[in-house]
This record gives C-alpha cells, structure tokens and sequence, in this order.
C-alpha cells in the first residue's frame, strides 16, 4: 500500500513539473518576442509583377471628339505608305469587308502629306479612291490602353500590346467637310494600321 502511495506522489510531482516547464518556456518565449503564430502566406515578387502587368499603366478614359493633329502624329504620319498585310477583322463585318481575305490592296501605295492625300493606289476600288488637295485631317479618338481600345472599336488588332496608345485618324475633304471610307490607326507613332470598312492593314513606310 506504502508503495502505490510513494508511486502516486512521484507520478503526481512529474506532471507538476512538466507542465511548470511548458508555462516557463511560453512565457521566456513571450518575453524574448519570439512566440511563434500561424504563419502568414505572402504573394511572390512573380505573383506580385503579374497581377501588376494585369492593369494598364494608363487607365485614363478614352478621347472620343475631334482635335487637330499634334506635331509628334504629323511627323510619324506624313509620308507615303504600302499596304503590307491583313491583320483582321472587327467582330461585325460586311461584305466589302471580304471575309476572310479582306480587300485585294496589299502592295498599293497610299502618299499622305500635309497639304495633299492620295489613295489612287487602290487600283482594284474605285470607292476608295481619293486625290485630296488640303486635305483635313482629324484625331477621333484616342485609346490609352488595349482594353480601351476593344470597348470602342469592337476589334482585336494583332500584336497590339496592353499599354499601347491607339489614334484614330480620319480624313475629310476640306472643301465639303465630307469624311472618305478609308481610315488609319496610328499606334504609338510606330505603327499606321489602314481601315478598309471592317478591315485592318498593316502599312509600311515606303523609303525615298
């Protein structure tokens, strides 16, 4: 009985102590500031840089009106262009958009210069055929970014990238006023993307 008694009061002591210890060594823990809690998951620098590159640099609204030319636009649009090759449709297109070749123009040549416009390059259309003296040119709308330029267009544009300008040029007849079925996009100033109805050209500078 003696025996089961000390045995009792040894077993009760070591509980005693073990649990003294566990409160010691929380409280040296607090005390040195080391407490250990649940730890937290922090986004990556890649995660991070992704969801950046996620949201355009500009997220200004688009410019939709009319305004002059400004002097950099002049200076990239001025000069004669070839038609290159077709990057696309919008997502509505007609019939003279000529789906899924698009208007037979690639090699013509179109002559854009300040004081006088020529489309007369456009062998194969005659509606799209124009020699301008004084023509008007017009920006009418300027995108600041690709999501932009989706929502006001309604087109995707090949290689165009997230935080890329896009200018819409127009061109009229200055004695009538009246605006010709054959547009430009101007892309950063490094880029002329010629409208035809729903269909979009790349245009390269022709070099003198």
């Amino acid at each position: 009985m003696r025996i089961k008694v000390v045995m009792f009061l040894i077993m009760s002591i070591l509980s005693a102590c073990l649990v003294g210890c566990s409160n010691v060594s929380l409280l040296k823990n607090q005390v040195d500031g080391t407490t250990k809690n649940t730890p937290t998951i922090e986004p990556s620098i890649d995660e991070a840089k992704e969801d950046d590159n996620i949201i355009p640099s500009n997220t200004s609204e688009p410019f939709v009106g009319s305004m002059d030319l400004d002097s950099e636009t002049e200076k990239f649009f001025y000069g004669t262009w070839k038609v290159e090759k077709l990057l696309g449709f919008a997502d509505s297109y007609n019939d003279a958009s000529e789906y899924p070749t698009g208007q037979q123009v690639i090699g013509d040549e179109i002559i854009i210069n300040k004081d006088f416009f020529s489309s007369k390059g456009f062998e194969n259309y005659n509606v799209y055929q124009y020699e301008l003296e004084d023509p008007l040119y017009e920006i009418t709308e300027i995108c600041y970014n690709e999501d932009s330029f989706y929502r006001i267009f309604k087109m995707d544009m090949l290689s165009l990238n997230r935080n890329d300008e896009v200018k819409a040029l127009r061109v009229s007849d200055s004695s009538s006023g009246l605006s010709i079925p054959v547009g430009f996009l101007d892309v950063n100033d490094d880029r002329l993307i010629l409208m035809l109805e729903a269909t979009q050209f790349e245009l390269k500078r022709v070099t003198e």
